[in-house]
């Protein structure tokens, strides 16, 4: 298949179909002095995963060579590992030829590398693969951050430049049928693992392509993980486990990178199996195991600017297909209005993330989202439809040190006049914190005997559970 690859001076002139033209995409540029950027990034980055600037340019000739050497139509007809193990090959012999002087551990960490930029994506590849990344930051060729355990760190990981960094931001983007150009410089879109990304390119970016991903745990978390993590208490944990399986109709409220959508995740593992669920996301992310589920993605416009299929389409086009309940991955806009007349028309059990910091400010921003979406409907309207619509808001928390907590469970009341009634059933305390400015909280009971949804669990034979969580908390709270 690669039969001239041992002569790579003579590869240059061997026919190549229309099928190389993702060759552009990974095409090298010829090796340029380091950016201020990334001189200041190499000094950051801890001293063992240093790599100099010859390695750099070392990687950009053999690279240059490699894409003339090879035959990407024949390659792309490879299963992922065989492809891997041809171009292992074909990098060793351009090593031999080039008498490149190296350790064994530098030509691995190189093969490595060249891999990842032509099967992968790139130097983000070794990211990707932790599980303990929250979230991936690129701010340009040369500065890449990660968040672990809730802290944000700058890494060693470094792009050629930021050509190779918006044709890696094209290849991701491009699988999900989306783009990210000089006309659409902003784009949402996913990893095929449900990651979420986030991509913003110049001229936006001033300082090159700007790269966001949320990334998703291989392991999905569970309602009880987040108990032994300390995000919840056992009681709290068990009140939640019941509003997701006694169709409540659920507002999950919280800051960026506060948990909403694991959150969201955790609850929807207690529906049953036998309804019919209709998620409606930006980027679809949601990892739903009921095995009736229909999953709604937006769409952006073509170049001519039509097309674009909006949140507002999908909520209105789900409830003429049936649905038990309605998931809508983050309320932003006018379909806010939608899904409060969903939960009010039969969708018991609909559930929704926004962006607020309390409860209070989650109702208020709804509002606001009827009001901007062109609704001239008076506020005591609005009020009454949010009231009769949403049963609970669990409000999320990123706290200072890091930790991520569920800080409220709150049941919307009913209207006072002009004002919305809300009662809490659980609240989270902080006291203090340790010597190693960890938060030392509480979860504690609010000491409501019969919350409002209190019927509905009994309709569902969850009354006696509810009961005894809500009782037990309180009994260790009192102790």
């Amino acid at each position: 298949m690669f039969g001239k690859r041992t002569n790579v001076g003579d590869a240059a002139a061997r026919p190549r179909g229309p099928a190389a033209a993702p060759a552009a995409a990974v095409k090298p540029q010829l090796p340029l002095p380091a950016a201020p950027m990334e001189t200041s990034s190499a000094q950051s980055a801890p001293p063992e995963q240093k790599k100099s600037e010859e390695y750099y340019i070392t990687k950009s000739v053999i690279f240059g060579a490699l894409i003339e050497a090879i035959d990407l139509a024949q390659l792309s007809k490879l299963d992922p590992e065989n492809a891997r193990e041809e171009i292992r090959d074909i990098v060793n012999e351009i090593i031999a030829i080039k008498n490149v002087v190296m350790s064994i551990a530098e030509q691995e960490e190189l093969l490595d590398d060249i891999c990842n930029d032509v099967l992968g994506y790139g130097p983000l590849e070794p990211l990707l693969a932790r599980d303990d990344i929250a979230d991936i930051m690129v701010n340009g060729a040369f500065k890449t951050y990660i968040e672990v355990g809730g802290k944000i760190q700058l890494t060693n990981i470094r792009f050629r430049d930021n050509s190779q960094l918006m044709n890696i931001c094209q290849r991701i983007v491009s699988q999900v049928g989306r783009r990210v150009d000089d006309a659409s410089p902003i784009c949402d879109a996913r990893l095929l693992d449900g990651s979420r990304v986030n991509v913003i390119a110049p001229p936006l970016a001033i300082d090159g392509p700007a790269l966001t991903i949320r990334k998703f745990k291989k392991d999905k978390l569970t309602l009880d993980q987040l108990i032994r993590f300390g995000a919840i208490s056992p009681e709290g944990g068990e009140v939640l486990k019941i509003i997701g399986r006694v169709r409540c109709n659920v507002l999950i409220s919280g800051g960026t990178g506060s948990g909403k959508t694991t959150l969201l995740n955790c609850m929807t593992n207690y529906i049953e199996s036998d309804e019919r669920v209709v998620t409606c996301e930006d980027a679809a992310e949601l990892q739903l195991q009921q095995p009736h589920v229909v999953r709604l993605e937006t769409r952006p416009p073509n170049l001519e600017g039509q097309g674009a299929v909006t949140m507002r389409d999908l909520v209105k086009n789900c409830l003429r297909m049936r649905p038990e309940r309605i998931i809508v991955g983050e309320v932003r806009g006018p379909e806010a209005f939608d899904l409060l007349q969903a939960m009010n028309t039969g969708h018991d059990g609909s559930m929704g993330t926004l962006h607020a910091n309390s409860p209070r400010e989650a109702l208020g921003r709804l509002e606001s989202m009827i009001t901007m979406g062109g609704f001239s409907l008076p506020a005591k309207t609005i009020r009454d439809m949010i009231v009769s619509s949403i049963d609970v808001i669990i409000q999320a928390a990123r706290l200072r040190d890091g930790s991520r907590r569920i800080t409220h469970i709150t049941e919307v009341m009913g209207l006072e006049g002009d004002v919305v009634t809300m009662q809490d059933l659980f609240v989270y305390e902080i006291l203090g914190e340790d010597a190693n400015g960890k938060i030392i909280g509480r979860h504690r009971s609010t000491g409501i005997g019969r919350p409002r949804f209190w019927e509905r669990a009994r309709y569902y034979g969850d009354d006696e559970r509810l009961a005894a969580a809500l009782d037990a908390s309180e009994v260790r709270d009192e102790g």
